[in-house]
């Protein structure tokens, strides 16, 4: 899957600038239009002048965006800071984390006209220092690699699929126990450690992933949030949401020109591969670095929660027939409203 996604030469992200939107593979909150970076910016203002308050010595607010992909999002944000609260966004520092050069390319031209963007291209836990601020990321981790774990009911124990050729396609096949093994005593996933009333009536072959990356990640962004928020928008689940009797093959999906597939070992490089985040095990993993939870909300929630306080301070004011499609869209729950889930965590 990181091969498929990341690869500097072949990877889906690599190689496709505009796979998002009418002429790509799947939408997202931001192509819906500018709307979304606006609410994120009234929400993060808020948030950031609250923690100067705090201190008021603080001569510099941080906002980290992790998984920026042409920068849109970003341009979005700032453009609303700069517009609506100049004397913040002169204090900001928008820090972008991209390894890659070529998406990185992108996100500078879209942000020539703004001098406070810095890029850092390697992991959270090379940063030199601590941040204050706002660490947020939009769709990105249900992009992270993962193990695709079935249940085997009559052994009563779980197999890892891994990935195999066969001629000259690639194909599912089960890992050694051994590996498999291996890999469940390092996981800091809950799966491994259901209760046996729940194991006792899985159907055979139930499939679900774990995702030790996203945890990870999570874990070092919490590690270099000194104050402030971080912040996850994601297609995702509870842990116990992630069981389910309809959904016995897991949430992998394969995305390609706005199709959902279940084959995801075609068109590699060529399609879009997402798993659902498990925010249990997110929330799990903050609130032990130290984390407060301050909520778990659908998107809906979150952005009608931002709107309603907008609203009374005039921030976006005449409010148009535009802003209200695309308000719709990003709310409503046959669109992005319900498939998409907030968490907010806090120091």
């Amino acid at each position: 899957m990181e091969l498929a996604l990341y690869c500097p030469v072949h990877g889906y992200y690599e190689k496709q600038k505009d796979n998002v939107g009418r002429r790509g593979d799947f939408y997202t909150s931001v192509s819906t239009g500018e709307l979304f970076g606006q609410l994120l910016a009234s929400q993060f203002s808020k948030w950031l002048e609250q923690l100067k308050a705090l201190n008021p010595q603080l001569s510099t607010l941080n906002l980290l965006e992790a998984g920026a992909h042409d920068g849109r999002l970003a341009k979005d944000i700032l453009s609303w800071l700069r517009a609506n609260r100049p004397q913040l966004f002169e204090q900001i520092e928008y820090l972008i984390l991209e390894p890659s050069s070529h998406r990185r390319a992108w996100q500078q031209e879209t942000l020539k006209d703004f001098s406070n963007v810095r890029w850092h291209n390697s992991q959270l836990s090379t940063l030199n220092s601590q941040l204050t601020g706002v660490i947020f990321s939009n769709e990105l981790l249900d992009a992270m690699p993962v193990h695709r774990h079935g249940w085997d009911a009559q052994s009563k124990k779980w197999f890892e699929w891994g990935v195999a050729v066969e001629g000259e396609k690639f194909v599912w096949a089960k890992m050694q126990q051994s590996a498999v093994s291996s890999q469940q005593s390092s996981s800091p996933s809950s799966i491994f450690h259901l209760p046996s009333s729940l194991l006792d009536v899985l159907p055979d072959g139930y499939t679900i992933e774990t995702s030790p990356a996203a945890e990870n990640w999570w874990r070092e962004a919490a590690g270099i949030l000194a104050h402030g928020k971080l912040l996850a928008i994601d297609y995702g689940h509870t842990a116990d949401e992630l069981f389910s009797p309809a959904r016995t093959r897991g949430t992998l999906r394969a995305y390609h020109r706005h199709r959902v597939s279940d084959d995801l070992l075609a068109n590699v490089g060529e399609q879009d591969l997402t798993a659902h985040v498990n925010f249990s095990a997110l929330q799990s993993v903050g609130e032990a670095a130290g984390l407060a939870t301050e909520s778990f909300l659908t998107q809906s929630q979150f952005l009608t929660q931002i709107l309603g306080a907008a609203m009374q301070d005039k921030s976006f004011g005449e409010w148009d027939s535009l802003r209200t499609r695309q308000f719709q869209t990003l709310t409503h729950p046959e669109h992005l409203g319900r498939a998409f889930r907030v968490l907010v965590q806090s120091r």
